[in-house]
């Protein structure tokens, strides 16, 4: 069994924006109106994103370039690399789609980390997702369960780390050994008396591990 992972959710926890929201503002400020849908639970989280996703309406190169003008924390990459130097591995785990994701991963240059996403793709103008019903990790209203891939990932790990921000991270945060919690997640957590580390930055996540002088 390997030693210890780290899983993050990517949108609002390593962006500092929703990529559906850079979208809105962008091409698309109808979404708002589908947001609302959204957030009343008339429409599930599938359905707005792949809505959102495929009202772009731009060659792929800008919208490349649109992702690489997305805002990350800036200490990211170097906190995947000292997970990686301190014998972890770095896992994103995101209800989005995987498309934007690794984009973002090869302007910042980073490598050896496994995403665990809806798979998205570029096609007139827009981006697809195609998700799955036969993933073992699909799910119907977010097109994957996080909480399954915490607990697949429990099998090999000894301990597994995880940060997220928003309302479907409350679910895989309940299964993880030690869950970081940015903005609204903080609530939802409390709420539900689910134990978790308050947090606003990966610098302070660093921090947690190194004053605890052991990451297991």
């Amino acid at each position: 069994m390997k030693k210890w992972a780290f899983v993050s959710d990517f949108d609002g926890t390593i962006s500092k924006q929703d990529f559906y929201w850079m979208i809105i503002e962008k091409y698309y400020p109808e979404g708002r109106k589908h947001f609302d849908e959204w957030k009343t639970e008339k429409m599930k989280d599938i359905d707005f994103l792949a809505h959102i996703f495929t009202s772009i309406g731009q060659e792929e190169e800008q919208i490349i370039e649109d992702i690489y003008d997305m805002a990350i924390d800036d200490y990211v990459p170097a906190f995947i690399e000292w997970v990686q130097e301190n014998g972890g591995d770095f896992f994103i785990l995101s209800a989005g789609t995987d498309y934007y994701i690794k984009h973002t991963l090869e302007k910042y240059g980073i490598d050896n980390v496994t995403v665990f996403s809806n798979e998205g793709y570029y096609k007139d103008k827009n981006v697809h997702m195609k998700v799955k019903e036969t993933n073992w990790h699909y799910h119907e209203r977010y097109g994957i369960d996080k909480s399954k891939v915490i607990q697949k990932l429990q099998e090999d790990y000894e301990k597994v780390y995880f940060i997220g921000d928003s309302e479907p991270d409350s679910h895989p945060a309940v299964y993880a050994d030690v869950t970081f919690a940015k903005d609204g997640l903080k609530d939802i957590l409390r709420s539900r008396n689910v134990p978790f580390v308050p947090v606003d930055t990966f610098k302070e996540v660093e921090r947690y591990f190194t004053e605890k002088s052991n990451i297991n």
